[in-house]
């Protein structure tokens, strides 16, 4: 609701200024339209978010798989409410999920919006010894080689291309909590002016792993990195499903180490390459088209046409 007021406080300001005589500020119906079209987003996206049923507490999700302690500045929406998020929001294939988790701060239909998915893979028992020889820019040089030759079956079925850029986080694991995260830059063919971050967090459990998945916009790595962070300790398995649980001889181990988890070769077969995509804001017609409208307006007000003015990423 901040945004809303703040952009309702600034529309004076900015109806002057595009009646401003100077030719580097000259605006013209299009930019009225693209005020009304943004404070119309605004207003519809805070009418959505107040019909999301948030919840706050322990919570438990699966067949009392894990369990969440979801603080006030966060919250959670169950598979449900999450669904009409990835789905009908985002625009994503619908995809069984354990719910979301999301900054308390955060509308998921907002510009800024993003969250965190909960899934889980019932794979066995990752051993976890090979974590501390892995070279990971050799990972990483594998598993761009592995998406380029994923984009061809992307594509025949009907998907968009996409490249992997680099580590946004190079990947961490932590030996004590059975916890690895990482992080990746994609470009999606899709998304001609921002790239997409993809946060990533696994939890190591007895039968399987807890994935949190975190999508949002490069430029918003920070904000997200800082809140991933606190994320990760708010998810846990229940006793008898921790990995320290594991009882050889009796539970599955997984067919693959770290490493592969981190690839996702164990998962290709399933067509992981194009499950890396899914939770995605490529959806998100409605934002993408109200900001280039606001955006280019702002653009054109504050610093006219000048060629030299770039959109930097980050």
């Amino acid at each position: 609701m901040k945004k809303i007021l703040t952009a309702l406080l600034m529309l004076p300001t900015l109806v002057a200024l595009a009646g401003d005589p100077e030719p580097k500020q000259e605006a013209n119906a299009e930019d009225a339209s693209a005020i009304s079209d943004y404070l119309d987003f605004l207003l519809e996206a805070d009418s959505l978010n107040n019909l999301l049923k948030y919840q706050k507490g322990e919570i438990g999700i699966g067949d009392d798989l894990a369990v969440l302690q979801i603080p006030e500045n966060f919250k959670y929406l169950n598979p449900g409410e999450t669904d009409k998020i990835l789905v009908d929001a985002w625009g994503n294939p619908p995809r069984e999920t354990l719910g979301m988790i999301l900054p308390d701060s955060v509308n998921p239909y907002g510009y800024d919006g993003w969250g965190v998915v909960i899934t889980y893979r019932e794979e066995g028992y990752v051993d976890d010894k090979d974590a501390r020889k892995i070279d990971y820019d050799e990972l990483l040089t594998d598993m761009q080689k592995d998406i380029e030759e994923a984009n061809k079956q992307r594509i025949s079925q009907g998907y968009g291309s996409y490249e992997l850029l680099g580590w946004a986080e190079p990947p961490h694991y932590d030996s004590e909590q059975h916890k690895l995260y990482w992080a990746l830059d994609l470009k999606f063919d899709e998304d001609v002016d921002q790239n997409t971050l993809n946060y990533n967090v696994r939890i190591l459990g007895r039968r399987g792993i807890l994935v949190l998945n975190a999508v949002a916009t490069m430029d918003q790595l920070d904000h997200v990195r800082e809140g991933m962070g606190d994320v990760m300790a708010l998810v846990d398995f229940r006793e008898g499903n921790r990995y320290a649980d594991f009882n050889p001889g009796v539970d599955k181990v997984a067919a693959y180490g770290i490493g592969a988890l981190i690839a996702g070769k164990a998962a290709a077969k399933a067509g992981f390459f194009k499950v890396i995509g899914m939770f995605l804001l490529k959806g998100w017609k409605l934002i993408a088209l109200a900001l280039i409208g606001i955006g280019a307006f702002l653009k054109k007000v504050f610093f006219g046409d000048k060629k030299e003015q770039r959109d930097i990423a980050t």
